[in-house]
């Protein structure tokens, strides 16, 4: 989601999707953002926000390759579970409703407050309703929810999965079983690879997998039934299908992928199976499917079978469909089969972008007769539904369409064939087949006319960015990167419930906690929702900084005191606990980053990680170091450190080198440790094709003179993680993302290593560690804590390559970061990607 400030007070930002792609969209299993750039020029450059995130995130896991096995998260989930336990239980500190509207948090240039969204969660994939008005949700690294009255509580049914990466939800007609298909499917940059299909017959108590290996290491966009004993899976890997009355062990069959015509599977590896449908009405015969990569490949196209499957072709889309520019489409059928919609969009606009108008969707379209080969009718393009109430209307460069790549879907009301729904960045309607259309979920509140008689005159809207639709009578459910909303399909104004009190699916990068009044101020980072604030006075967490959320650092003594990132390293702090009623600033905007908004610094850094690194001396609280290209020193400056164009407190200490970029910080009085990637984007996609452009390094002023150590015994793979001894500046502990050498050729071995003289000599200590990315760790107590993506282990310092795994009743969701509330003597906070935050008692 945008932070409204720079879209609204930026007239000549463009936004841009990606021209070179990657597999970096679909990160393993085991940030929907800003998407803004500065200048237009930028846009044939790939130097979007949207670029660099998933560069940075799926590099973060498969360098130096591109790309690793599915079965690595499973193979890894299941080492893990393995270890012996030790320590208590974890529990859940995010139980309170995350109300991004609360009037007391409106700080004027940096908070989305009166934005309409009201009360939100993390991104939702995927949505299905039982017969009996059962409601199923799919979470992004969240998993699967229940709710059994509509979406007014829910209950989380998948936490203990070897995925919590959710791509598709169904319902069985026929036993009103629920099968889901793991591996979030949006080819958003931090979307995790899945492990299958599994199915539940007794109401998501328990779960069995459907088939045998055939689907690990995929995502599913849909899985559709076709009435007559199949089931069929659109997936990254091609189309499938098993029968729903064999065994959970049968096998799928491959319908087709890119190769079965003479294809090469584009994007490594990959062909992209995006949506499958049945038609209504032809006994399971007619089985219509779309299989296009965003940015276009030569298999791009919507394929059809008219025999039940025994074979199937490409179809030649007649009418007005650009035949030979379909990406990514969504298909959805009439009720009775006569009629087929499509949201169809376009790699060409994505390819030639500052030519586009600011959107990528090349339109709706009706077949009337229900034939994939039409002939098709346009019945809707990004400037007829800007013209429908649309909160996007007026801005240059961010279109109605604008992410048709990352966020869509089309519906068809089951009892009406001309009332389709529309899911782009907002929610769309037609009553009549299409002449006409009406935004019935706008963006946000900030640009509607009624927003000028007050933020709360107008009716609450959704969050941005659509991802799943289901239909339950006459109520309609939308799914987005901010929870599940839903709406009488009767009404045709902007009125919806809002149904997120309760579902907690939160994506958090950091968080950090500070003493006050009562108890622990805790502040996170999160995708696409800003950062939160968890008080001990208020009765819902509130979120008083907009846009995307980030690195975090709060002071321990002083929880209204926080420096808190927007992307790009753009910091700002707060020492009023960012509380503001609208008319007063509660941040301050203080970075070095050349994407600073309200100023550009001289000199600046060019070349920050999307979700940039920026640490706290273990010694001094008011000495702050941040890293992009150049490693930066506060110098002490602590709460009053300022930057401006004409002057600022940063300085630079260090510079990684030309297109590299930090990825982690320790700091120890004068010594500072900074690991670092490159090249530009750190991803080995955009260097060559085996990953040998790929390098990293750690850097470090021990000795007085800033050095690079060497790493001829540490692994050819991301440095996620530096902590450094708070009693000893040379003994530092270095965390390494990825995977090993067993599955990621050059990889090297090992996740946690350790030196006592300042990186001069480094040792091996991962142990009997399940091989899976690691992302930071703690020294509490004489323990080590390291938070991995499938989860949380502890060991002794004393002897550290003996690790166990710590805590209970911690869901199976990526912890990002690890850091230490204060209160009652102190825990532990793990901040997951997807299940928001948790607590464990100190060790």
């Amino acid at each position: 989601m945008l932070e409204r400030t720079r879209l609204m007070f930026t007239p000549f930002a463009i936004l841009v999707l990606l021209v070179l792609i990657s597999t970096a969209g679909l990160a393993v299993s085991g940030r929907s953002s800003d998407r803004k750039i500065e200048r237009t020029k930028d846009a044939a450059g790939n130097l979007d926000e949207v670029s660099a995130s998933i560069l940075e995130q799926a590099g973060a896991r498969y360098a130096p390759g591109t790309s690793v096995p599915g079965s690595a998260f499973l193979a890894a989930f299941q080492q893990g579970r393995a270890l012996p336990l030790v320590g208590g239980a974890w529990s859940e500190l995010t139980t309170k409703m995350y109300d991004s509207d609360d009037k007391n948090y409106r700080d004027p240039v940096f908070s989305n407050g009166g934005g309409g969204n009201g009360l939100v969660t993390g991104r939702m994939s995927a949505l299905a309703v039982q017969a009996n008005g059962t409601l199923w949700a799919g979470a992004a690294d969240g998993g699967v929810w229940k709710s059994t009255n509509g979406g007014n509580s829910w209950t989380p049914k998948f936490d203990t999965q070897g995925s919590l990466s959710i791509g598709a939800i169904a319902i069985n007609p026929a036993d009103q079983s629920v099968w889901v298909g793991t591996g979030e499917d949006n080819t958003a940059f931090e979307n995790y690879r899945g492990i299958g299909v599994l199915r539940s017959t007794d109401g998501g108590s328990t779960w069995s997998n459907v088939g045998g290996s055939e689907l690990d290491g995929t995502t599913i966009g849909r899985l559709t039934f076709d009435g007559h004993g199949n089931v069929y899976a659109a997936t990254s890997f091609g189309l499938w299908r098993r029968s729903t009355s064999t065994a959970a062990s049968g096998s799928w069959t491959l319908m087709f992928d890119a190769a079965t015509f003479g294809f090469a599977k584009i994007p490594y590896g990959f062909s992209m199976a995006n949506d499958v449908q049945v038609r209504p009405g032809s006994n399971g015969q007619t089985i219509v499917a779309n299989m296009s990569w965003r940015s276009g490949t030569a298999y791009d196209g919507i394929y059809q079978s008219t025999d039940g499957g025994a074979s199937w072709g490409r179809v030649k889309t007649g009418g007005a469909i650009n035949d030979a520019d379909i990406g990514r489409s969504s298909l959805s059928y009439s009720a009775d089969g006569s009629k087929l919609y499509a949201l169809v969009e376009s790699p060409r606009m994505i390819n030639s972008f500052t030519q586009s108008g600011g959107n990528v969707l090349q339109g709706i379209y009706v077949s009337p007769t229900g034939d994939a080969a039409g002939p098709w009718n346009k019945i809707a393009e990004s400037s007829k539904l800007a013209n429908s109430g649309s909160a996007l209307k007026s801005y240059r460069g961010y279109a109605p369409g604008v992410q048709a790549w990352y966020n869509q879907f089309i519906a068809v009301d089951p009892a009406d064939a001309d009332h389709v729904y529309v899911g782009l960045e907002e929610v769309f309607e037609t009553t009549d087949g299409g002449t006409t259309w009406n935004t019935i979920g706008p963006y946000w509140n900030f640009t509607l006319p009624c927003y000028a008689n007050g933020a709360d005159t107008c009716p609450k809207t959704t969050h941005p960015d659509q991802h799943a639709i289901a239909f339950a009578g006459n109520t309609v459910y939308v799914g987005n990167d901010g929870g599940v909303w839903s709406r009488d399909k009767r009404n045709h104004e902007i009125v919806w419930n809002d149904l997120n009190a309760t579902l907690r699916t939160l994506q958090y990068y950091y968080a950090g906690a500070g003493t006050v009044t009562g108890g622990d101020a805790i502040w996170g980072g999160l995708q696409d929702n800003g950062e939160s604030l968890l008080l001990p006075g208020l009765s819902t967490m509130v979120s008083p900084f907009g846009g995307d959320g980030g690195d975090t650092l709060v002071d321990p003594n002083n929880g209204d005191r926080a420096v808190v990132e927007y992307t790009d390293l753009d910091m700002a702090l707060t020492t009023t606990g960012g509380r503001s009623d609208g008319s007063t600033v509660a941040f301050v905007e203080m970075t070095p980053s050349c994407f600073a908004f309200t100023y550009t610094p001289s000199p600046c850094d060019p070349n920050p990680r999307f979700i940039a690194p920026f640490r706290a001396d273990v010694k001094s609280l008011d000495h702050w170091v941040s890293g992009g290209q150049y490693v930066w020193d506060n110098q002490g400056k602590g709460w009053d450190t300022r930057c401006s164009a004409s002057a600022c407190d940063w300085k630079i200490a260090y510079n990684t080198g030309s297109g590299d970029s930090t990825t982690a910080i320790a700091v120890n009085g004068s010594v500072v440790y900074a690991g670092w990637c490159g090249p530009t984007g750190c991803n080995p996609l955009t260097s060559s094709t085996t990953g040998g452009g790929f390098r990293r390094g750690i850097a470090t002023n021990i000795s007085g003179t800033w050095t690079e150590l060497s790493m001829s015994s540490l692994p050819l793979r991301y440095v996620n993680a530096l902590t450094v001894d708070p009693n000893n500046a040379a003994h530092v502990y270095a965390v390494f993302g990825g995977f090993s050498r067993h599955w990621v050729p050059n990889a090297g071995v090992g996740h946690v290593f350790e030196t006592k003289d300042g990186g001069a000599n480094w040792t091996d200590i991962s142990g009997n560690l399940p091989d899976a990315p690691g992302d930071d760790l703690l020294i509490v107590n004489g323990n080590l804590v390291l938070a991995t993506d499938v989860g949380a282990f502890i060991a002794s310092a004393a002897t550290p390559t003996v690790w166990s795994r710590f805590g209970t009743a911690l869901p199976n969701s990526a912890i990002y970061d690890l850091s230490l509330g204060q209160a009652n003597g102190g825990y532990i906070i793990a901040a997951t990607h997807g299940r928001g935050l948790w607590k464990i008692a100190l060790p």
